[in-house]
């Protein structure tokens, strides 16, 4: 601080600072602290209140259908059901017998006052024998909770009498729901449930073949051991969450692994092993390619890899495979692609330290006869070590958040990243409040691997300026 004021005076360096914290303000700690809020608030659905609404809606909507039936002197549908009309017009008998309003606006099918109805969805679903969702999992009801009568529509009672059972629901339904808003509205709603649903155990029917290939299968073996897949009683379980959120891991850390093995020769060979004046070739080669949008570079990788794609058809047509190699199957796939996308995150880092060591070291180690993997063990990789530090750090961060790269490279036909995941906890199913504790649970994670590293290479924040 006191070599900025120094060098730009105080009014300079308090607008630095100003925009500093400003930025780190608005673009970081503000966007998390509403992640955090959302990862902590009870998602709506979950809500006593929100369950008590949906019942109240059921029991109005099947109100409503029978209404439609309760003409005495209208005929049955012969199959007991209701006709669900086709999409040309035509009606079509039920299979199922499940009643299916007509969204063409045709005049539904009624039923005798005596006559047994049809499967309505609204209908069974209208029961006070609604499960509350409970944090710790506990089997709560809410006629048990509540004190309400056990009430629900028989099937088998008169059309009258399912009216007046579903119509009683309603209107309790409709009490507690008032007198619930009121008492959620001056509650705490925050808590760490959303962050139990990474861990929560999924029960998994299997079949006892298709178990024992998934036990005898390295994958299978290594969540048995890690205690994210068990067995109780016969049930199979896996902890569906921390198995994709291991997996990510692992993979970010062979990719960024990968990288490093191949960005490393690289870095060196335009820092320490070319001439200068052919430096800049090199680097125009590196970064012209990186001038295409991430996302074309992407796509463009599909038709290298695809089924009918570049590779494919020049081993078939050389004769050297008669079936096309699936590598959208293979994990191996979207390491390579990953490594190529990042790569300038990794090289960059590395070539600006190794590009500032002296190579009169390079040639006193030679003249004293070390050899070439001694040379880098002992001077190259230790002055380069902020640079690997910081090129690790970044592709380790890149890989772990990626999204497009696996969905597009993959397509479905590999585990999903834990990127993914989160997405579909946003968008697929809308459960935000899930996602946000996923993502900052993920976010936080990731920070202890990165301090891990950190850690173990012994490099501390203020060698990162040697990278610039």
């Amino acid at each position: 601080m006191k070599d900025l004021v120094r060098s730009f005076g105080k009014g300079l360096t308090t607008l630095f600072v100003a925009a500093v914290l400003g930025w780190a303000l608005v673009l970081i700690i503000l966007p998390q602290l509403a992640m955090l809020e959302m990862a902590l608030t009870k998602p709506v659905r979950q809500l006593d209140s929100s369950i008590v609404g949906s019942l109240e809606r059921d029991a109005a909507s099947c109100v409503n259908i029978l209404g439609q039936y309760a003409e005495p002197d209208a005929p049955a549908s012969e199959n007991g059901g209701m006709a669900v009309p086709s999409m040309s017009g035509m009606a079509v008998p039920s299979l199922s017998g499940m009643a299916v309003p007509s969204m063409s606006g045709m005049a539904a099918p009624t039923l005798s006052a005596d006559a047994a109805r049809p499967y309505i969805l609204q209908c069974d679903r209208a029961t006070t024998q609604k499960r509350l969702v409970r944090e710790d999992g506990a089997e709560v009801y809410l006629d048990q909770f509540y004190d309400l009568p056990l009430l629900s529509v028989a099937a088998n009672a008169s059309i009258a009498e399912q009216i007046a059972a579903a119509g009683q629901i309603e209107a309790l339904a409709a009490g507690l729901y008032q007198q619930l808003l009121v008492e959620e509205a001056s509650s705490a709603r925050l808590g760490f449930g959303n962050f139990t649903a990474i861990s929560k155990p999924v029960l998994i029917p299997r079949s006892e073949e298709a178990q024992a290939q998934s036990d005898a299968s390295l994958n299978g073996k290594a969540m048995s051991l890690l205690g994210l897949r068990y067995a109780v009683d016969g049930q199979n379980y896996q902890r569906i969450g921390m198995e994709i959120l291991v997996r990510t891991l692992f993979f970010a850390v062979c990719a960024t692994m990968l990288a490093l093995v191949v960005c490393y020769p690289v870095a060196y060979k335009v820092a320490l092993a070319t001439p200068p004046q052919k430096v800049v070739w090199l680097m125009l080669g590196l970064i012209i390619p990186y001038a295409i949008v991430e996302l074309m570079r992407i796509y463009a990788w599909t038709s290298i890899i695809d089924n009918r794609g570049l590779i494919n058809e020049t081993l078939m047509w050389a004769g050297a495979i008669t079936e096309p190699i699936q590598f959208k199957r293979s994990a191996l796939t979207v390491f390579g692609v990953i490594v190529y996308t990042y790569v300038l995150f990794m090289v960059f880092p590395i070539y600006n330290v190794m590009s500032t060591l002296d190579r009169n070291q390079i040639d006193a180690a030679r003249d004293l006869g070390a050899s070439a993997p001694r040379l880098h063990w002992r001077i190259i990789i230790p002055h380069s070590k902020p640079g690997i530090a910081v090129g690790c750090i970044a592709t380790f961060m890149l890989a772990a958040g990626a999204f497009s790269v696996p969905r597009i490279i993959s397509r479905g036909l590999q585990s999903e990243w834990f990127g993914q995941t989160i997405y579909n906890k946003f968008f697929e199913v809308n459960n935000s409040n899930v996602g946000a504790a996923y993502s900052f649970a993920y976010t936080l994670i990731c920070f202890l691997i990165v301090g891990l590293f950190m850690w173990i290479m012994r490099a501390r924040l203020k060698d990162f300026a040697r990278v610039q």
